[in-house]
């Protein structure tokens, strides 16, 4: 590896594009960056094969995944009336139909195509527990033949935060664009500040309004003009065209074809202008990605060596105490988050009886409403089950509201009291800045202190089984005698306890799932707080060993390594330039 420094010169002659890609990549590997490393191995790859990222953006429940299918003319993608993508698909050319998926162990593994959605969806994936970074998607295409990857994201604003997160994590492997925007709003706030970020590094945009066959020709013209305004102003730049489109309806061959034909032909003329300049700007933006970082672990290394053993020891001698204090900190905050849990579950309690003490009132009449309106030519077990059935929908109607405004309350008291923790975290963090250890400067200063609740709700409307017909043989028979005499006073009595049962149970499963969402999220903010934590021990730990292993040796060592990172440096360096 000496002899390798000495001859830098010689080696960089060699190295030009991909190339380049490829000798960062294995810096990367001999610094132990094996994330860094792949990623950079992966763009080097798909610089060599021509192929650039065209992602899919926009707000969830868009209809990007119906979009994509559209384009590809295949249901490959996963779809549905709730936010469905959690990991970025890539869609690429292929020989045949075929899928593989990538867990954070590095490996690739080959999954049936109709598989995809175990991987990729929010429901069979909830929260990525599986562990997949990537999903991959060949298939036999005219418009991915030319290089072109289609990129499934997860939508923005969507009730899972990890969706945003993955959306945003992928922005710097974007070579372009495609924007799905609606009507009904027209762009959103995230959507907006999204497209600034991706903007800011990508100049091919392309904007869709999708849906249009939903709208009226008013609507979607005001929601046209409202949406080219903003982003004229946001972006300083025009928007020449935004393309309505219905993509269901392209997907199943019906309806008008609205400017479908027009923005086919916009992803082809991107395909041919844009094509080689697209390529070569992943290219660059990865070189540039990959330096920045490398160099970063350089001077992390460099200030280990500069610096005395013993001043260094004493640094993280103070960090580690600071490390102790802010655990300790944590564990009396951790006390107080507890308590004002068990207040929350109080409040939750109280708001469960008032809703059920109001709602059983309003439920009853309406079901006698309901009763009155039902035809008498109904035999006896057939009136109940339709009464039953009518008592079931009229609690699912009150308690669906209810669920999305304790949910809404619930948010609103967990980020009063995460903030109170957050607070504590980045005191500790700032803590750890000062102290002066190589390696934190690369650490955010402060932790987002609006934290909103990052556990799902696990809440099903429990249906009781009352509606088909009843179990026993005896109120089977005595239904049809009193039904057919018309007394059917006692199904209604029944029916009435029957929604005071609904009521109970399903308002206690509301209350136990906003509940269990607050617990839940405290318990993942706890942990997030305490990974960055111990993050910042590890980096400097891990420089403070490489340091003390090349002073064990010798003097000449440690300037060896002086020497070592220096000729590293200057190569990273000619390799940025060689863009």
């Amino acid at each position: 590896m000496t002899q390798g420094f000495k001859n830098r010169q010689t080696v960089l002659q060699s190295l030009s594009g991909e190339t380049a890609l490829h000798r960062l990549a294995e810096l990367a590997t001999e610094f132990g960056a094996e994330h860094l490393a792949f990623t950079t191995r992966s763009i080097a790859e798909r610089v060599s094969q021509g192929r650039f990222y065209v992602a899919c953006l926009g707000q969830f429940k868009r209809g990007k995944s119906t979009l994509l299918n559209a384009l590809i003319g295949h249901s490959v993608l996963p779809t549905a009336v709730v936010p469905v993508t959690a990991i970025p698909t890539i869609i690429r050319h292929g020989e045949h139909l075929a899928a593989r998926v990538r867990f954070q162990t590095g490996t690739w593994t080959d999954i049936p195509v109709s598989t995809i959605e175990d991987f990729v969806s929010e429901d069979k994936n909830p929260e990525n527990t599986k562990n997949v970074t990537s999903v991959e998607v060949f298939l036999p295409n005219p418009l991915l033949a030319t290089g072109m990857c289609l990129v499934d994201t997860p939508g923005l604003g969507s009730v899972f935060a990890g969706n945003t997160a993955a959306t945003h994590a992928f922005i710097p492997h974007i070579d372009a664009a495609i924007f799905v925007i609606g009507a009904d709003p027209p762009l959103s706030g995230d959507e907006l500040e999204l497209v600034e970020t991706v903007s800011k590094e990508v100049h091919d945009l392309v904007f869709v309004l999708n849906k249009a066959d939903r709208t009226n020709a008013v609507d979607r013209s005001a929601a046209m003009e409202f949406a080219r305004h903003v982003l004229e102003v946001r972006l300083t730049r025009p928007i020449s065209k935004i393309f309505e489109i219905s993509a269901l309806d392209r997907l199943q061959q019906s309806g008008p074809a609205w400017d479908w034909p027009k923005f086919i032909q916009a992803l082809e003329d991107l395909v041919r202008h844009s094509r080689s300049a697209l390529v070569r700007a992943a290219k660059d933006r990865g070189i540039r990605s990959a330096a920045s970082q490398l160099l970063a672990v350089i001077k992390e290394e460099r200030s280990a060596l500069k610096l005395p053993l013993e001043e260094s020891e004493s640094r993280i001698a103070r960090l580690r105490e600071t490390q102790a204090e802010s655990e300790a900190a944590m564990r009396d905050l951790g006390a107080l988050f507890s308590a004002e849990q068990q207040r929350l579950t109080g409040v939750f309690v109280e708001r469960r009886n008032a809703f059920v003490k109001q709602e059983q009132i309003n439920a009853h009449n309406e079901l006698t409403a309901h009763v009155s309106s039902l035809p008498s030519s109904h035999n006896g077990p057939a009136y109940r089950r339709e009464v039953n059935h009518a008592a079931q929908e009229i609690v699912r109607a009150k308690l669906t509201p209810w669920l999305e405004g304790e949910a809404k309350f619930a948010e609103e008291q967990f980020r009063k009291t995460a903030k109170r923790f957050v607070a504590l975290a980045n005191e500790f963090l700032h803590r750890f800045e000062e102290t002066d250890v190589p390696g934190l400067e690369e650490f955010p200063e402060d932790l987002d202190t609006d934290q909103p609740l990052s556990a799902r709700s696990q809440f099903h409307f429990h249906v009781i089984e009352r509606v088909a017909a009843p179990a026993s043989p005896f109120l089977f028979i005595f239904d049809l005698l009193v039904g057919g005499i018309g007394l059917r006073g006692g199904i209604v009595n029944d029916a009435q306890e029957f929604v005071d049962q609904l009521l109970e149970v399903n308002s206690s499963r509301v209350q136990s799932d906003v509940d269990a969402r607050v617990r839940e999220s405290r318990k993942k903010l706890e942990i997030e707080i305490r990974a960055i934590l111990c993050d910042a021990l590890d980096i400097v730990d891990r420089a403070l060993t490489r340091a003390r292993t090349a002073r064990a040796v010798g003097t000449p060592t440690v300037e060896a390594a002086f020497v070592r990172l220096d000729s590293l440096e200057r190569e990273i360096l000619d390799l940025v330039r060689l863009e």
